[in-house]
């Protein structure tokens, strides 16, 4: 592992009974520098090792939804441990909470790195109330390819002024293929909640469970795996094709990076061999890799260099605000409710069929997610009421929402990591799409019809 994936953030001098590993950014098993860190310490110091993970029903913008895939993932990481001699701890509660329980016995606590507000405010609060206990901790990166203070010390103006620097450093930090065995198998008699039920463990949160799990996607590292070899084999040769939502050619894998399910290493790696065996060209590779890489990590440094990358009033750039003040009192064609989205009960046909697949799935089409979002803003009385809508319905639907790319996403819409276009009515200079667009490029009527079976 590189260093700079590595902080050292506390010493220590407890001799303790094992060392632990609070698994939450990274919810796996392989290409995971956290545990793989966890699992260096633990040999050096022969001390079992304990993966501890904590549900919450209180995290933000939690639903049935979300929880179910996530747990599905947990399932898989939690028979792989049990194979690897690993202790696995899963406890319902806040998860910065109720893992001291475990740290007065611990040598030392590795956590792996998360980027949002919440997740940066979980580990300070581990780290600042752990001042007085006399165990080590560290933290580790492993959900990023390019460490990210290493890619840039600043917010990025777009992907043209940050894909230099990643793409010049991104060979370097292919740093881990497997994990060491653990040497210490010792089985820890902690407490621990049961989960192989899931519906069970669901009907103890008091989350939204109007949003039921996906019908179409499942969690887990090995769905991820499965999805991955599909697309390799059937469709990345294709990739350039992918903006057309009535034969989409994409891999989805955003949700289970979200959920740090698969690595974007690993995918990175799955691709190199591909190569070598000459089943996809370069062309196929570099596009795959510019979303993966640079449009992907660009996002992670959107939320990690900008405070209020989800408050409407710091999330884009000044032109854009300069424009929309401009242009605030335009009349809007149609104005619409969040209840008029989410009942299908739009004028646009298309939208509607994107909202379908939205609801319905948790997920949409990524070339859809631009044109959805750009109706609302189209339809909203103001585009403060617009940007709330959006990533109201973007974290309350899609498995991968409340994710460094949704706020990137949505920012994008209103003009940042993009450029003042020709200026019109409502928009002004941001971007405009529209329905003809659609009908032009696409097949659309397609897409709407295959949304259709979802909705009967």
């Amino acid at each position: 592992m590189r260093a700079q994936r590595l902080k050292h953030l506390k010493d220590g001098k407890n001799i303790g009974k094992y060392v632990i590993y609070w698994m939450q950014q990274s919810q796996r098993i392989h290409y995971n520098h956290a545990l793989n860190h966890a699992v260096k310490i633990a040999n050096k110091q022969q001390l079992p090792l304990v993966v501890y993970f904590g549900l919450y029903s209180g995290y933000p913008d939690a639903n049935e939804r979300s929880f179910a895939f996530m747990i599905e993932g947990m399932r898989d990481v939690k028979i792989w441990l049990e194979r690897l001699g690993v202790n696995f701890v899963l406890r319902i509660g806040k998860s910065e909470e109720m893992i001291f329980d475990y740290l007065s016995d611990a040598h030392t606590l590795v956590m792996d790195r998360g980027y949002l507000k919440y997740q940066r405010l979980m580990r300070k609060y581990v780290l600042d109330k752990s001042i007085n206990l006399d165990l080590a901790i560290d933290m580790v990166e492993s959900d990023l390819i390019v460490p990210i203070e290493e890619a840039s010390d600043k917010r990025e103006y777009g992907a043209y002024t940050i894909r230099k620097k990643l793409l010049s450093k991104y060979q370097y930090y292919r740093d881990i293929t497997s994990l060491d065995v653990l040497d210490n198998k010792s089985k820890l008699n902690l407490e621990t909640q049961d989960f192989d039920n899931i519906h069970l463990v669901l009907e103890k949160f008091n989350i939204d469970h109007h949003v039921k799990k996906s019908d179409v996607y499942k969690g887990g590292y090995l769905e991820a795996s499965k999805w991955f070899t599909h697309f390799v084999q059937h469709d990345i040769e294709d990739y350039k094709d992918r903006n057309d939502p009535s034969d989409p050619k994409l891999s989805h894998m955003s949700m289970y990076l979200h959920f740090g399910q698969i690595s974007s290493l690993e995918l990175l790696e799955r691709l190199e061999i591909a190569s070598m065996q000459k089943q996809i060209n370069q062309a196929s590779i570099d596009a795959f890799i510019e979303q993966l890489l640079v449009r992907r990590e660009l996002a992670f440094n959107y939320v990690y260099y900008t405070k209020g990358y989800d408050q409407f009033e710091y999330m884009s750039q000044p032109w854009a605000y300069k424009t929309m003040k401009k242009h605030a009192n335009d009349e809007r064609p149609y104005i619409y409710l969040i209840s008029d989205y989410e009942n299908f009960n739009t004028h646009d046909k298309a939208f509607n069929a994107a909202m379908i697949e939205m609801v319905k799935t948790g997920y949409m089409h990524n070339y859809m997610r631009m044109y959805w979002a750009k109706k609302i803003i189209e339809w909203s009385k103001t585009f403060e009421e617009a940007y709330h809508h959006i990533l109201y319905l973007n974290n309350k639907y899609f498995i991968d929402g409340r994710d460094p790319n949704s706020y990137a996403g949505v920012a994008w819409c209103f003009g940042n990591h993009d450029r003042p276009w020709k200026e019109r009515d409502v928009f002004g200079q941001l971007r405009y799409m529209n329905a003809e667009g659609l009908k032009r490029k696409f097949n659309i009527e397609l897409y709407i019809k295959k949304m259709k079976n979802y909705s009967n």
